[in-house]
């Protein structure tokens, strides 16, 4: 398969994250938190992880914890057993944010009543990509205020 992207993203450094092998169960964790135990799960889908990723380094400097997710597929995910999917997404942790630029439906069921989601549904803009992330909160900024 190969997956490309329109976006100049970064190339996650794999000594740092976790493998790619991960995606054959729809998500995983990418990054734990430096204690093993997070105080928010940061979840995005694909271009979106290098916002989590920055946001995790970010909240760390406050002394916040997280758990960078990544998850390309819900129906995998969802395959998996109860015991993987609360390895992910320990459900002792309410304080949750997905980071989706194309769309919210559905976030909720992994978000919780507590969670925050980041999303814009309102695709087809032109602009430098930089620019319109900027103008619809698509930043480690955004993520950040999100998970505090």
């Amino acid at each position: 398969m190969l997956i490309l992207s329109r976006q100049a993203l970064p190339t996650l450094d794999r000594s740092k994250y976790a493998p790619a092998s991960g995606l054959q169960r729809g998500a995983y964790v990418l990054s734990e938190a430096a204690n093993g135990k997070p105080d928010v799960l940061l979840i995005a889908t694909g271009s979106e992880v290098s916002l989590c990723t920055g946001a995790q380094e970010a909240l760390r400097k406050q002394g916040v914890e997280a758990r960078v997710i990544s998850m390309p597929s819900w129906k995998l995910f969802e395959d998996q057993d109860e015991a993987y999917r609360e390895s992910v997404l320990p459900s002792g942790v309410r304080a949750r944010v997905s980071v989706e630029q194309a769309a919210r439906f559905g976030w909720e069921r992994y978000v919780g009543i507590d969670g925050a989601r980041d999303w814009h549904e309102n695709l087809g803009e032109s602009a430098p990509l930089q620019k319109l992330m900027k103008k619809f909160g698509f930043t480690v900024e955004a993520v950040v205020e999100a998970a505090l």
